[in-house]
């Protein structure tokens, strides 16, 4: 868990947000549903375009619909560097374990926490020991 981030804070607080979320394919539907259930407002990509959607149409989506991308794939990240945007923001998660309920758990905790960077546009990062922000447009 990364430091900083308090225990036993949670209390819905997905439920206080007006951020929306896009799960990539790689995040498990079951991390998703976890989610959903504390009031977060996210769906799989899944639910928008085919299984086979390319990474620029999940982002160019994301950044239609004002939705911030969920993800564990960095390319995300180097093509969003490449448009030199600051739509949409990326949460990708750089985790070594990343069960379901785990995942979930980071999320609901950190989510709030970050929202006001995300809404700004930025690229965070979620490590097993810490949270790397970094503001968009990425310059190159």
């Amino acid at each position: 868990m990364p430091p900083g981030y308090q225990e036993n804070t949670h209390v819905h607080l997905c439920q206080l947000s007006k951020m929306e979320y896009i799960a990539d394919i790689h995040i498990s539907p079951k991390t998703i549903k976890l989610l959903l259930d504390s009031g977060c407002k996210i769906r799989r990509v899944s639910d928008f375009l085919k299984f086979t959607a390319s990474d620029y149409s999940i982002l160019d989506l994301a950044a239609k619909e004002n939705k911030t991308i969920i993800t564990q794939d960095l390319d995300f990240s180097a093509i969003l560097a490449e448009r030199s945007t600051n739509k949409p923001s990326i949460i990708t998660l750089r985790l070594n374990n990343v069960k379901p309920l785990r995942v979930a758990k980071i999320l609901q905790k950190v989510l709030p926490q970050i929202e006001n960077d995300l809404n700004k546009g930025c690229i965070a990062i979620i490590e097993e020991d810490r949270i790397r922000i970094r503001k968009l447009p990425i310059e190159v």
